[in-house]
């Protein structure tokens, strides 16, 4: 669009996503493997959505706060390195994903 601003050519199914960003809110990206997900593996919606799945609880802990405690699971995700692990409240994991249990 000119020297500060970049303008991305979308599908026209996500017309309503701004498409005009400021060059202040871009970085540069390298390239890295680990950051290709198959599309064969992942089931993508029209909107370009998917649903997490997860594999697997990988460890326990509790997260203690002044007046309470925090039961939370670090989960290996489907289609994630392990670097992107997460740790998620072990209540909602547990309602979600009671074959992990």
């Amino acid at each position: 669009m000119g020297l500060v601003a970049y303008q991305l050519e979308l599908p026209l199914g996500l017309n309503w996503i701004h498409d005009v960003f400021h060059v202040s809110m871009l970085r540069c990206y390298y390239s890295d493997p680990t950051h290709v997900i198959s599309v064969e593996d992942v089931e993508v919606k029209l909107d370009l959505t998917f649903k997490e799945e997860s594999i697997q609880i990988l460890e326990c802990n509790v997260k203690v706060l002044r007046k309470k405690s925090i039961p939370l699971v670090k989960v290996l995700w489907r289609n994630h390195s392990s670097e992107e692990d997460t740790w998620e409240p072990e209540e909602a994991m547990g309602q979600q994903y009671l074959h992990l249990f």
